[in-house]
């Protein structure tokens, strides 16, 4: 049997999974992502050992990598990550070496988005908006049935569009980013700020000290009615369709799919939203509203796309050396002909 793995590495955590050819997650291994202020081989490290640990001493035929960050047109390089250490790093030929697979490198949105339209919520549809909230915001677009890249592989790059000017300073060096005011960093910065002012079971979550606030914690309260952790989920959901609405105004999608560990609140994150598309889609009510709907492949998503994604890379070599052997018959026509040449 194949084995095709995908990872998907973001500011938090490196996910790497057994794919199958329909999508269904075999094996899992996770690892904490070291930081965006190490050495680079450090990341690389804690990949290796996800990989490994999935693989288990078997053969590994490909290995696809969702990475949150901007990868070049070719799909050689991570050329900027706000959340990891990669600038300008020839991550798939060092990777390749290191495993000694074939090595498919994209943005894990991107990832996400292919995942979506071939086994997820977007199945099916020829044009859709694909929105990842983790640790900050990822995007794709799909057109026509395909990932669409742009002239630099850098397009779906949402959340790092500015929509307050002025506004809360980015990990990208920028100010007023989308993700500064939808993600998980926002919301868990929500609630810090406003713990101490109204009754919370978040002060005891974190035992009195905001800065020990994850987002999980939020979740978790929310989930149990906390009135300031459903706030923070409102105020999040609530800028997600402010940036929503831009996006359908662009590209008219026919379906918006929210993936990314974030959307694991539900309609607590999308009713919101929802509510917010439609208030601010120029000629909402003279045109179809796209739902908004949750990724149905969870965190694993990126990880699912990406093993689609060298899955498709290896299939498609294969295809080629076949297409160029031909038939037994024209190569020996081949060979006799390239004897004589050399007469």
């Amino acid at each position: 049997m194949s084995l095709f793995i995908g990872v998907d590495v973001g500011g938090t955590k490196v996910l790497a999974a057994a794919v199958s050819s329909t999508g269904r997650v075999r094996q899992v291994a996770r690892r904490t992502t070291p930081g965006r202020l190490v050495d680079a081989r450090l990341v690389e490290d804690a990949l290796t050992e996800a990989v490994m640990e999935v693989a288990a001493g078997r053969r590994i035929d490909g290995v696809g990598l969702a990475a949150a960050g901007f990868v070049d047109g070719a799909g050689e390089r991570v050329m900027f990550a706000p959340h990891l250490p990669w600038r300008g790093e020839q991550v798939r030929a060092r990777l390749m070496e290191r495993w000694g697979t074939i090595v498919a490198l994209d943005n894990d949105a991107n990832c996400t988005a292919r995942a979506e339209v071939t086994f997820g919520a977007a199945r099916g549809a020829t044009d859709a908006i694909v929105v990842t909230l983790g640790t900050g915001i990822g995007g794709a677009v799909v057109l026509g049935g395909q990932v669409h890249r742009g002239s630099n592989g850098m397009a779906g790059e949402f959340g790092h569009m500015q929509v307050v000017p002025d506004g809360q300073a980015c990990e990208c060096g920028g100010f007023g980013c989308w993700e500064q005011y939808s993600s998980g960093n926002a919301l868990v910065r929500y609630a810090k700020s406003r713990i101490g002012q109204q009754p919370t079971v978040l002060e005891e979550l974190c035992q009195g000290n905001p800065a020990q606030l994850t987002g999980p914690m939020v979740t978790a309260a929310a989930e149990d009615g906390d009135l300031l952790a459903r706030e923070a989920f409102h105020s999040v959901g609530d800028w997600l369709g402010v940036g929503v609405a831009n996006l359908v105004a662009a590209f008219d999608p026919e379906v918006v799919v929210i993936g990314g560990g974030v959307s694991a609140a539900g309609d607590k994150l999308l009713d919101p939203a929802r509510t917010a598309l439609g208030r601010s889609l120029v000629g909402a009510g003279h045109r179809v509203v796209p739902p908004v709907l949750r990724a149905t492949l969870g965190p694993e998503a990126g990880a699912v796309g990406g093993a689609a994604l060298v899955r498709s890379l290896v299939k498609g070599s294969r295809r080629r050396r076949t297409r160029n052997v031909g038939t037994p018959a024209l190569a020996r026509r081949r060979a006799v002909r390239g004897t004589g040449r050399r007469r």
